[in-house]
């Protein structure tokens, strides 16, 4: 493929903040610094020729650093930051971040909807102004949520057709578990929705980290494929957190031997395609 696009992957640096999310043995070896530096040899490896770097941590530091840091690389198209949507000023904080060195990268938002108690923290009020604001300044609304939060990710984009929702990670099925509902009803529901996308990302360590197989991740897979089509699905690593259970090499071969049975032109949309136009890139 000419145009290869990673539309999800995340760096962070301990020295700078916390990752407070890492704890536990099991996400022992990510708990170090993972820097553009250390993804580009990888990335371009596989013939990656741009990247959608993704918010951590809801703090709103972090988004400023992140879009520096694209406009510095030959590799970042595009930051997934975060805001705080139930501000009464949020539109005026998108508007700050477009005026920040590299703000022309801010290309979608994201919040840690997965950690909210409240299964339709997208449908109060104030978190419903602030995603008309993000709609208002033409981003992207990335979801990462986990599968009981889906039917409120449905509502929400049903509320506002204007705006585009990004599903990351297919929605957390229990790839684990070999379940597949009641996920899969769910994120049909959601892909009924023609202002939704989802990535094809974050399988790998959703499955069994030492035994996974791409037959383990192709029921997930093929339910999204068939829900959204190639034109409303976009490839995405998750490196560095894909790294707990494969090498960035392994997840793209997944995903391509997952994909196998599309024609060259719906490649081009998972791949790059999709990517490109949902994020404006």
């Amino acid at each position: 493929m000419t145009d290869l696009v990673d539309a999800h992957h995340h760096v962070w640096d301990l020295s700078v903040r916390d990752q407070e999310w890492i704890t536990g043995d099991e996400l022992a070896p990510v708990r170090r610094n993972f820097s553009l530096a250390d993804l580009a040899p990888e990335a371009r490896a596989a013939g990656v020729t741009a990247t959608i770097l993704v918010q951590t941590v809801t703090v709103p530091e972090e988004t400023p650093e992140f879009l520096a840091l694209a406009a510095d690389s030959d590799l970042v198209a595009g930051v997934v930051g975060w805001t705080d949507l139930t501000r009464p000023d949020v539109a005026d904080t998108l508007a700050a971040l477009r005026e920040l060195p590299g703000g022309q990268h801010l290309v979608g938002i994201r919040h840690q909807v997965q950690g909210e108690p409240d299964p339709e923290w997208l449908l109060r009020p104030d978190v419903r102004r602030g995603l008309a604001a993000v709609a208002d300044a033409g981003l992207a609304y990335d979801l990462v949520v986990l599968p009981h939060q889906l039917p409120a990710c449905a509502r929400a984009a049903a509320e506002h057709p204007e705006l585009t929702f990004v599903l990351d990670h297919l929605g957390k099925p229990p790839i684990v578990t070999g379940a597949l509902e009641p996920w899969a009803a769910t994120v049909r529901a959601l892909a009924a929705r023609p202002n939704t996308v989802c990535k094809l990302s974050g399988m790998v360590t959703e499955a069994d980290h030492r035994t996974w197989t791409v037959d383990d991740l192709a029921p997930y897979a093929r339910t999204v494929l068939d829900a959204f089509g190639p034109q409303r699905l976009m490839f995405g690593s998750d490196w560095p957190v894909s790294t707990l259970a494969a090498t960035y090499g392994e997840v793209l071969d997944a995903a391509r031997l997952l994909t196998r049975s599309l024609d060259t032109d719906e490649l081009g949309e998972v791949f790059g395609g999709t990517a490109r136009r949902v994020y404006r890139c």
